[in-house]
């Protein structure tokens, strides 16, 4: 078994001590196990794969990519494997872990300034920069461009793989809960889910200061929850698949953070806590007895606590 056969297939766990007082029970797909640490593993491989098949991309050329530092991870990984050379581009308001396993992973990372964020604060602004930089370097180097934000591979994955994976190990499934960032989680699987369950309900979180699919507003750009909600809507993205929007403060997701690593033995990071305190408030809120399954997004340890 190689590298790429440990991505996909991650458990789907019972959060039986963050359950205990709920009406419910709530489940989460792992994804802080994949081998590149995060869920974009997932979306990284698709995205590669796709591009050999389709002949956009040749064995030993350089792939670039606009990164908060998941893609980015995975990426690098799976470039490696291929043999392909990887840059990162990433706003230098990120988390410094998340450059150290950058470079780890083998990838040649360009830092890009923030533009209206703050360190652990990284903006549309800030993003946007990052992207018009990203685009600059594939253009010197006649690169191959990932495209996170606009490449249907990130769907694909989520649809064939994570999906599936959650109906098979949970058939009885009610809810699917996830932070929305370049949208290829929230908006693949739940597509496959409702393919397969009409009834299934899907719910999208964002931060009560960037609520823009909620709201159509943002008030303030600035939020903990590095890599989802820049304020920007996917350009992928399908209202129909949100059958509500569930918001998340800073405070309450460093709280969960904190709950899961002491009470559940799970260390995991920020969109991972703010997508399991939405599936607490849907509970408490509807106060059923629900099934929901939520996405514990990457490792804690990319984080500066």
């Amino acid at each position: 078994m190689g590298t790429l056969n440990l991505i996909h297939n991650t458990p789907l766990i019972f959060l039986d001590k963050i359950s205990a007082d709920l009406p419910g029970k709530i489940y989460a797909k792992a994804e802080h196990l994949q081998p590149g640490g995060s869920v974009k593993d997932r979306a990284a491989y698709q995205i590669i794969l796709d591009a050999y098949e389709n002949g956009s991309l040749k064995r030993g050329q350089t792939v670039v990519e606009m990164t908060s530092g998941n893609m980015g991870a995975g990426l690098a990984l799976v470039c490696r494997q291929f043999g392909n050379p990887f840059v990162a581009v990433m706003s230098e308001g990120n988390s410094p872990e998340r450059r150290k396993i950058l470079s780890a992973f083998g990838a040649e990372l360009i830092l890009t300034k923030q533009v209206d964020g703050s360190p652990g604060m990284v903006t549309g602004a800030d993003i946007a920069l990052a992207i018009e930089a990203a685009n600059e370097i594939t253009q010197k180097r006649n690169a191959f461009y990932a495209d996170q934000f606009n490449n249907p591979s990130c769907i694909k994955a989520h649809f064939n793989h994570t999906g599936p994976e959650i109906l098979r190990d949970l058939p009885e499934a009610d809810v699917f809960i996830a932070s929305v960032g370049s949208g290829g989680t929230f908006i693949g699987t739940s597509k496959y889910l409702k393919s397969v369950n009409p009834g299934i309900k899907c719910i999208a979180v964002e931060p009560e200061s960037a609520a823009i699919l909620k709201t159509g507003k943002v008030n303030d750009p600035k939020h903990i929850i590095q890599g989802t909600a820049y304020g920007l809507i996917p350009p992928h993205w399908d209202e129909a698949l949100a059958d509500d929007f569930i918001t998340v403060s800073d405070e309450e997701v460093m709280d969960m953070k904190k709950r899961l690593s002491s009470e559940q033995g799970f260390y995991v990071g920020y969109s991972a806590a703010a997508n399991v305190i939405a599936a607490q408030k849907y509970l408490l809120a509807n106060e059923k007895t629900l099934n929901i399954v939520t996405i514990l997004c990457d490792s804690g340890y990319k984080y500066c606590d």
